[in-house]
């Protein structure tokens, strides 16, 4: 039903619009008594032996939403009734900033992609911070933190370390998102120096608290494999949890999508089906040359069991969607989830 009748009338108009307008229709839904339970029974696929332990974390299944989707916090509690075993929120940044102008985000919809330079548009992290006051998900929430456009990246690490301390007793881990390509200069964090100096310094925020939560870095799939050996690395030197493998790509090879339309569309970050070999690759080279030191978080290119599968085979400990739900519509996280289910069974 989703791909042929509802997916091609959202697909008419504006994808950020109709973005807000799925949201918003999402959020009166389920104010209906009884709506969210009947989504959850739907959408859901409960059983022990798809949980998995990682990090100090016990996730119900290991298909989670990527940051991006809910960048504000603001439906976390009604999508977790769509099948998920942990959301991603974010990214959030210590003030509030409007992002890239508009328009920004385009289909590509014969690669089955999106490309998008929002520009972290979000309404700060004090504000996410009151939805996550009332959270009553189940669900384990991640929270995803990047810097200010207008903070220098000499200054990077102030602005990390203040969504860390504002999120910190709200959500259950952190991802330090430094791969982005739609903030000037922020892919230049990702140098093992000034990455390095973020990671540690959080690290030892962290072990402040009363509670640790766990870390992991997002990285872009558009690294050499000398700058993945540096991840590597850095992931020993600062005892990170693990990392999340991929962000968007900047590439745009082999993309059936005319020329002429994607030069029309400029600069941004490519998601869905065109980043999904990459992504694989870089799952498969980070877990070979580090014998498996770290967990592994596989996302980009997710539109079938299969995709999430290769993923998994290629050394991920999890997945993350976000493109594939909006190209394959929500049943996908069930499926996908039964098709674990089965390869353990096997």
């Amino acid at each position: 039903m989703y791909k042929l009748i509802i997916r091609p009338i959202l697909f008419r108009f504006d994808p950020e619009k109709i973005h807000h307008f799925v949201f918003n229709s999402i959020k009166n839904i389920f104010k209906i008594p009884g709506a969210k339970f009947i989504a959850s029974k739907i959408h859901t696929l409960e059983n022990p032996k798809l949980e998995k332990e990682l990090f100090g974390l016990t996730f119900k299944n290991p298909v989670g939403l990527a940051a991006g989707f809910d960048k504000d916090a603001k439906l976390f509690n009604e999508l977790s009734a769509f099948g998920f075993g942990f959301i991603e929120i974010g990214t959030l940044t210590p003030l509030p900033q409007e992002g890239n102008p508009k328009k920004r985000m385009f289909r590509v919809a014969d690669d089955s992609g999106l490309i998008n330079r929002m520009g972290f548009n979000n309404g700060g992290v004090k504000e996410a911070v009151e939805r996550l006051k009332k959270n009553n998900s189940g669900i384990l929430i991640g929270g995803n933190i990047g810097k200010n456009k207008v903070t220098p990246n000499e200054e990077a690490v102030n602005d990390y370390e203040i969504c860390f301390n504002e999120l910190h007793p709200y959500v259950d881990y952190f991802v330090v998102n430094v791969s982005s390509p739609n903030t000037p200069n922020l892919r230049d964090l990702q140098d093992k120096k000034p990455l390095t100096e973020i990671l540690l310094k959080l690290k030892n925020l962290n072990a402040e608290k009363d509670i640790q939560r766990p870390i992991l870095l997002k990285i872009a799939p558009d690294l050499t494999d000398s700058q993945l050996d540096d991840i590597i690395d850095i992931v020993a030197d600062t005892k990170i949890e693990g990392i999340i493998a991929t962000n968007t790509t900047i590439s745009r090879e082999n993309l059936n999508t005319s020329v002429d339309k994607v030069a029309e569309i400029g600069n941004g970050g490519l998601s869905g089906k065109p980043v999904g070999k990459r992504s694989t690759e870089v799952i498969r080279y980070l877990s070979t040359k580090s014998n498996k030191a770290f967990p592994i978080v596989g996302v980009g290119g997710i539109h079938s069991p299969e995709d999430a599968l290769e993923k998994i085979n290629a050394g991920a400990d999890l997945v993350q969607v976000y493109t594939g739900f909006v190209y394959e519509g929500p049943n996908m996280v069930r499926k996908i989830n039964k098709a674990i289910l089965k390869r353990v069974d096997a």
